[in-house]
C-alpha cells in the first residue's frame, strides 16, 4: 500500500513550497511508527480532539495515507543511497587498480611506439593531466591509439587484448565513478521526494499532538500518547 499511498500523494508532495520543506531530525522508521502509533492512540478521543477543533479528516482520516507516503519515499531514498555507499566502497577499492594498469599501458606505448616521434607526442598528450576523469578518458584514449597502430605493438609482441579491456574498464570506471560520485548529493531527488514526504507528514503529526497535548494537559494517561518517546529518551 505505501507505493500507492505516494502516488495518491505525489501531486500534493510536489506542490510543496521548498521553503517549508524540512528534513527528518530523528530516524524516519522511528517517526513513522510514532506517527502510526499516534493514528491508534486517537481512536478513543476523537469527541474530544473534534471539540478542540482538530480536523479529523484533514489530519487523522489521512494520516495513514501519509505515513505509507513517507515510507515508500524513505525506502526508496534508502536504496538510492546504500546503491551509492555501495559504489564509493568498489571504487576505492577498484580505482587504485586502475591507475596502475593505465601507467602500465603507457609505459608500453611509449616502449612500442619509442622510434615514432609522432606517437609519441600523442602518448604524452594522453598522460598531461590528473584526477579520475582524467585517468578513465586515459584509458580510453589509449585503446583508441593502440588499435590504431596495431603494427607498431606487434613488432614489441605486444598483448593486444589490453586494448580492449583497457576501453571496456574505462567504460565500466566511468559508470561507477558517477554513482560513488553521488554520496556527497545530498540535494538529489530522490532524497527532496523523502523530505517532502516527511514534512507533508510531520504536519499531521504536530498538529494531532498539540491538540492532543492541550486537551490532556490534565489528564497525564491520555496525554502520553500524544508526546514523541523516541524524543523522552
Amino acid at each position: 500500500m505505501s507505493k500507492e499511498n505516494y502516488d495518491v500523494k505525489l501531486a500534493v508532495l510536489e506542490a510543496l513550497p521548498q521553503e517549508k520543506i524540512k528534513a527528518p531530525t530523528l530516524p524516519v522508521d522511528v517517526f513513522i511508527q510514532e506517527a502510526e502509533n499516534l493514528y491508534v492512540w486517537t481512536e478513543e478521543d476523537k469527541e474530544v480532539l473534534l471539540a478542540k477543533g482538530l480536523g479529523w479528516e484533514m489530519f487523522i482520516e489521512d494520516l495513514p495515507i501519509r505515513t505509507g507516503a513517507c515510507r515508500y519515499a524513505q525506502a526508496m531514498w534508502m536504496k538510492e543511497r546504500y546503491s551509492r555507499e555501495e559504489a564509493s566502497k568498489v571504487w576505492k577499492e577498484k580505482s587504485p587498480k586502475a591507475y596502475e594498469f593505465r601507467n602500465d599501458l603507457l609505459a608500453d606505448l611509449r616502449f612500442a611506439f619509442r622510434k615514432r616521434p609522432d606517437l609519441i607526442a600523442r602518448v604524452r598528450a594522453i598522460a598531461d593531466g590528473e584526477g579520475d576523469a582524467d585517468m578513465i578518458q586515459d584509458l580510453m584514449d589509449i585503446s583508441v591509439l593502440g588499435k590504431a597502430n596495431v603494427r607498431e605493438l606487434e613488432k614489441t609482441k605486444y598483448d593486444l587484448r589490453n586494448l580492449e579491456l583497457a576501453a571496456q574498464k574505462s567504460d565500466a570506471l566511468a559508470e561507477l565513478l558517477a554513482k560513488a560520485n553521488g554520496t556527497t548529493l545530498d540535494n538529489s531527488k530522490v532524497k527532496e521526494s523523502r523530505d517532502r514526504a516527511f514534512t507533508h507528514l510531520k504536519e499531521a503529526v504536530d498538529e494531532v499532538r498539540d491538540t492532543g497535548k492541550y486537551a490532556f494537559r490534565k489528564d497525564p494517561e491520555r496525554y502520553k500518547g500524544y508526546i514523541s518517546q523516541y524524543k523522552r529518551r
